[in-house]
């Protein structure tokens, strides 16, 4: 089945050349059925890039899928023109009073700046409470991942010595976990971050799994036990040059940066990397929206603050 954009949205010309099936809004009205609404919210700076990764994801499963893209109010992209945004792109005061069944909340280049003191912390905290009342459930990706545990937990990150940049085996923990069905034992998965949480600290919290982790990067898969709140460390969703873009940025800034660990073949940069992580990705949203989104939300979203609200939410945990 289909996602739903406007039929305008830069990302529709790549994803039609996959074969990914997109529909415009006017064919997907004339269809007797509710498509799932999925909100993404987008810290990304590459935005275009980042949408097209996760339309790609979200598109590639039996469900029609209605997206609509959130920015921040409270902060000023500088590598997005104003015009994309304005077009594609609503402020949280213009969705506060909808409902969604899902909501993907993005990466950000900002891990190596605390918490508080990230421009738009406060807006982003008012969007997360709003979720728990008007949003089934949360898929929070890298950092945006790093600010859900520490926002609804408590749980804090740390700072790497070295910047955690590679495509990294994890081990599936919990395999009869929804989330995991399907994955083999072992899956790759790309990171790009400076910081991290540590496994100790997520066992602490009852209400908190470890569906999956790496000996090296990490716990990576980490859910609530009610699948209203799904936390991703790495980045899923990269295509197959973004590792590559990000290690050859760094280097132009002079950065003291390593080649991303077992990504290009030899560690050769003038090489292909291999694509060894798309059908982990795209099984991890699958699996997302079928479990946590498709088959446990409501019918009518106007419902999900009486039988989801705050208080039942925390029951859950």
């Amino acid at each position: 089945m289909p996602i739903k954009v406007q039929s305008n949205l830069p990302a529709i010309k790549v994803l039609e050349s996959e074969n990914i099936f997109v529909m415009p809004n006017e064919v997907a009205l004339k269809q007797d059925i509710r498509p799932l609404k999925i909100l993404i919210l987008n810290l990304m700076p590459t935005k275009i890039a980042t949408e097209t990764q996760l339309l790609r994801l979200l598109g590639n499963s039996p469900l029609q899928v209605d997206i609509e893209l959130l920015q921040m109010a409270s902060h000023t992209s500088k590598n997005t023109s104003p015009h994309h945004l304005t077009t594609f792109y609503k402020t949280f005061d213009q969705v506060k009073n909808d409902n969604f069944d899902g909501l993907i909340i993005t990466g950000a280049p900002v891990e190596q700046i605390p918490f508080e003191e990230v421009d738009y912390w406060g807006e982003l905290c008012e969007i997360m409470d709003w979720a728990d009342d008007n949003v089934y459930s949360t898929f929070h990706i890298c950092w945006g991942a790093q600010a859900g545990l520490y926002h609804h937990y408590g749980i804090q990150k740390y700072q790497f010595d070295q910047k955690l940049s590679g495509i990294y085996t994890h081990k599936v923990l919990k395999p009869k976990h929804p989330l995991m069905r399907g994955f083999d034992d072992t899956f790759q998965i790309p990171h790009s971050r400076y910081t991290g949480v540590r496994e100790e600290d997520i066992r602490r919290q009852m209400g908190l799994e470890i569906l999956a982790n790496s000996e090296m990067a990490g716990p990576s898969v980490i859910c609530n036990r009610s699948g209203r709140h799904v936390f991703i460390t790495g980045h899923a969703e990269y295509d197959r040059e973004t590792l590559a873009n990000e290690y050859f940025r760094d280097l132009s800034r002079g950065l003291d940066i390593q080649v991303p660990y077992h990504y290009f073949p030899n560690d050769d940069a003038s090489l292909t990397p291999p694509m060894v992580w798309r059908s982990n990705a795209t099984l991890l949203y699958t699996n997302w929206l079928n479990y946590f989104v498709y088959q446990a939300t409501p019918y009518d979203l106007s419902t999900l603050r009486t039988r989801y609200g705050k208080n039942v939410f925390q029951d859950c945990l």
